[in-house]
């Protein structure tokens, strides 16, 4: 897993040692070349608009975030307070103060639809249920249809990179689908010595071009991960890496595809975007809580240090990825819902309005489209043995910023209880429809086929939300 805390030494460490041990992008033995070679063949020409896509690992509480009832009964209202926000007429829970302060670039969804009731994040991926298509190996995750319309041999980084680690059911949620492990999304926390993958790379290459000669090429006996964290000592490496490959003569015997995997691999960008150490200091401690929690009592992904994801999320579209997934843990508050929200509210509430922020004094923000929800709401109705609440698929929150939207609204309305949409339903499908929409993609009128050579739209319902025109 990429690692954000030290536990030894109770410190946040650099991040750039795990590079070198992704080395390989998908899963089944496929290699950075098998998928950057399938992506090109959409020729499609690639564009600079993004998605950072945030998952409320476990299901958000509607009622304690965005749709507070505070003339609710007790047991339905909770324990939060709301607050007024810098939009007229519109309130959000007290421990959102940050995006209170901030909602005129936040679209509030209260009315979220059309949930399958799973504890899985593909829904929040896709807009489909897991098993939609699933005779034929199921629907492609946005970023996996990213990748195979939008990705061109020229590429510097992958154009999917996945950064939900956190609990086993969501972990593997942003899957490929139909499309085959070739378009897997990027995931650092797989972990691979980087040397290795690359001669194995360089292998099937020669074994393609009919060339029998083995490759022996040792990268550096030397190269260990603890030298790694000099980032002085790793653009030495990196160098050496790329001058033995050329001078070996492999680089004028491989394809352009598998030019570009080495490419990748050795140019270090993705590497850099992956090392917070470089991050300019100010903008790092605008990413740092003032009062982190350094022992969470509750789990959530990275413990304290998981606002920084938010950080990595925004570095890396700035270094080419086109759709970044992250996920904050454990909104699943069957017990101590209130004392879990306590701590993971602050941690949404200070990562979302960080990178808004910082995407907009980038000037970034019209074109990367940020999106914040789960796989469904929870009980309007807190159960009296454990404080908790419980699944609701009936209705539930999303969040979105960016994407040169129209921000400072709300959008949909709960009965008194939040128990029911009364206005304005929003489904799963319009969100990707929206999503899609602002990445320049008609989700209606562009097919990709599945493995038995059929056309499938890329939504078979749903529309891009109007009010956000």
């Amino acid at each position: 897993m990429l690692s954000f805390y030290n536990v030894q030494n109770q410190h946040y460490s650099s991040t750039r040692r795990k590079f070198l041990q992704m080395g390989t992008l998908g899963f089944a033995g496929l290699t950075l070349t098998d998928l950057l070679r399938a992506e090109a063949q959409s020729g499609i020409v690639n564009s600079n608009k993004s998605i950072i896509n945030v998952h409320l690992d476990g299901g958000p509480p509607h009622m304690d975030m965005i749709d507070l009832k505070p003339e609710a009964p007790p047991e339905i209202r909770g324990e939060f307070l709301p607050i007024s926000t810098n939009v007229s007429g519109v309130q959000l829970c007290e421990l959102l103060p940050r995006m209170a302060a901030q909602a005129n670039q936040f679209a509030f969804i209260r009315s979220l639809v059309g949930s399958a009731g799973a504890h899985d994040a593909f829904q929040c991926q896709s807009g489909f249920s897991k098993k939609d298509l699933g005779s034929t190996g199921g629907r492609p995750a946005l970023g996996s249809v990213v990748s195979k319309l939008k990705g061109t041999p020229e590429d510097r980084t992958p154009l999917f990179v996945d950064l939900m680690q956190g609990r086993g059911l969501v972990r593997n949620s942003a899957r490929p689908g139909f499309l085959g492990p070739s378009f897997q999304p990027f995931r650092p926390d797989l972990s691979d010595l980087f040397e290795r993958q690359l001669e194995k790379g360089m292998q099937s290459e020669l074994k393609r071009l009919g060339n029998d000669h083995q490759v022996s090429l040792k990268l550096n006996p030397t190269l260990s991960l603890q030298r790694l964290e000099n980032r002085t000592t790793l653009l030495s490496e990196l160098d050496t890496i790329r001058s033995r490959v050329d001078a070996s003569g492999m680089m004028d015997a491989m394809d352009r595809f598998s030019q570009q995997a080495v490419s990748i691999l050795t140019s270090g960008r993705l590497a850099d975007a992956l090392d917070l150490s470089q991050e300019d200091p100010a903008t790092l401690a605008r990413y740092t809580p003032a009062n982190q929690i350094e022992k969470p009592r509750f789990y959530t992904s990275e413990g304290p240090q998981a606002v920084k994801k938010f950080l990595l999320a925004r570095r890396l579209v700035e270094a080419g990825v086109r759709c970044v997934s992250l996920s904050i843990s454990d909104f699943d508050t069957h017990s101590s819902n209130f004392d879990r929200l306590r701590q993971l509210l602050p941690i949404v509430d200070h990562g979302l309005t960080a990178l808004v922020t910082d995407l907009e004094e980038r000037g970034m923000l019209d074109d990367v489209t940020i999106i914040a929800w789960g796989e469904f709401g929870r009980t309007p109705r807190v159960n009296s043995k454990k404080g908790g609440r419980d699944h609701w698929p009936r209705v539930g929150p999303a969040i979105l910023a960016g994407g040169g939207m129209r921000t400072g609204q709300v959008i949909g309305a709960t009965d008194r209880t939040a128990s029911a949409v009364k206005e304005r339903p929003v489904h799963y499908k319009d969100i990707f429809a929206t999503l899609y929409r602002n990445l320049g993609i008609d989700p209606h009128a562009v097919t990709i086929e599945d493995p038995h050579g059929r056309p499938q739209y890329l939504l078979d319902a749903g529309r891009h939300i109007a009010e956000l025109s």
